[in-house]
């Protein structure tokens, strides 16, 4: 009841500014009432917060040693433009505002804006003009980049945070960025985990930077991530990482390694002929679209003896990683589809790509840390829904790995 009372006044109120003024220019612009009137109800509450700190009223009579000491200037730069507030003052000067604090340039809100414009791959430079074109109000690159810079903070949060004990399936890839060092402009790699967790919700479980890559490399990440409580991994899906089939072995020993298809595919055909190109496609159909591994073992032979004269490191490729390439043969449909299509890994990453196309050139890792981390805390937002015909490759897993699954009732 109390609540239909306020809407009532509220409507009533803007039905009055809109008879009273048909220009709407002079209500929303940028000078208009609503700016006129986020400045009066700031300087209100810091009025009433000063009433609280002395203890009286403005015209009481008190016995305080404190009072007030009239006002000082103060600018803050809001969604409505750029406010000129007078902010009471103590003559004890320990007066400290909640509403507008004494270092405080600027409306919260607008800081999130700023954050969720970087995060869409925009530029300090363009985030600058951006809020001057929407706001009316000038805000310094170096404020920007400060505003974003605390975001670090949540990245190591974020990076070391606790994991779920089993992810059923774990998908590996990588991405390429420019990153500036020592004067020069590198490539870098940046590998992405992504987790399917026991209810078939996605999970980014972490990100890496390195220019280059190896058993090593493979083995420090895993360790990080069993050390943060991933004790079990069922099926890793993994492009053909160098050194990742030894670093699984060696961390998980009792995950399965699938290599990607997709990515197989792609290598295979890389340095084929355009004119042989959709024949060939078509021949390697066959081997990863078999019912069972004897009918796929069956479709290389026959595409060996097709095109090996022709491109023999092909089939080579498929024969030298046999074992982790047709893993995926042993599931039903519905698991299969999950590991072998990898498409939640690859949408996750053509996302990543946009933002990161954008930026063309990052200063440091750090800054690409940054932009990835609150693209991927923007993207996953959204995922609450578990993926496609979970259910049927849950209760598959729930059989094959009893004794590795545990489901709290």
């Amino acid at each position: 009841m109390t609540q239909n009372l306020e809407n009532t006044k509220i409507n009533a109120a803007v039905d009055m500014l809109i008879e009273s003024d048909s220009d709407l220019s002079n209500i929303l612009g940028k000078e208009g009432l609503i700016k006129q009137l986020s400045k009066c109800i700031l300087e209100r509450a810091l009025e009433s917060e000063m009433q609280t700190h002395l203890g009286y009223d403005r015209y009481e009579r008190n016995s305080s040693e404190n009072a007030r000491n009239g006002s000082f200037k103060k600018s803050l730069t809001t969604e409505n433009g750029q406010l000129d507030l007078e902010v009471p003052r103590d003559r004890k000067g320990n007066f400290e505002p909640v509403i507008v604090k004494k270092k405080q340039s600027r409306i919260e809100g607008l800081d999130d804006k700023i954050i969720s414009l970087y995060a869409k791959g925009m530029s300090i430079s363009d985030i600058k003009i951006q809020i001057e074109e929407l706001y009316g109000t000038e805000i310094s690159a170096s404020l920007i980049s400060r505003i974003t810079d605390d975001v670090i903070d949540e990245v190591k949060l974020w990076q070391s945070r606790a994991l779920e004990s089993v992810y059923p399936i774990v998908f590996f890839d990588c991405l390429v960025v420019k990153v500036r060092q020592e004067k020069r402009i590198i490539n870098k790699s940046v590998y992405v985990a992504l987790g399917i967790d026991l209810s078939g919700r996605k999970d980014v479980l972490g990100l890496w930077i390195s220019d280059n890559e190896g058993a090593k490399f493979w083995l420090n990440n895993l360790t990080e991530l069993k050390n943060r409580g991933l004790s079990d991994i069922l099926i890793a899906c993994t492009d053909n990482l160098t050194g990742m089939s030894d670093a699984i072995s060696a961390v998980y020993p009792k995950c399965e390694h699938q290599l990607c298809i997709v990515h197989q595919i792609r290598n295979s055909l890389r340095f084929v002929s355009y004119k042989d190109r959709k024949k060939l496609a078509a021949d390697l159909k066959p081997i990863y679209q078999a019912i069972t591994e004897e009918e796929a073992q069956e479709a290389l032979e026959h595409f060996e003896g097709k095109w090996s004269k022709q491109y023999p490191q092909i089939a080579k490729s498929w024969y030298n990683n046999w074992d982790n390439l047709m893993l995926f043969l042993q599931y039903p449909k519905e698991i299969r589809r999950i590991i072998y299509t990898t498409n939640s890994i690859e949408s996750l990453n053509n996302q990543l790509r946009k933002v990161t196309k954008n930026k063309r050139v990052f200063p440091s890792d750090e800054s690409v840390f940054k932009t990835l981390y609150l693209t991927i805390d923007y993207i996953t937002r959204k995922w609450i829904l578990p993926i496609r015909d979970w259910n049927e490759a849950m209760a598959h897993f729930l059989i094959k790995f009893d004794d590795r699954i545990q489901i709290n009732n």
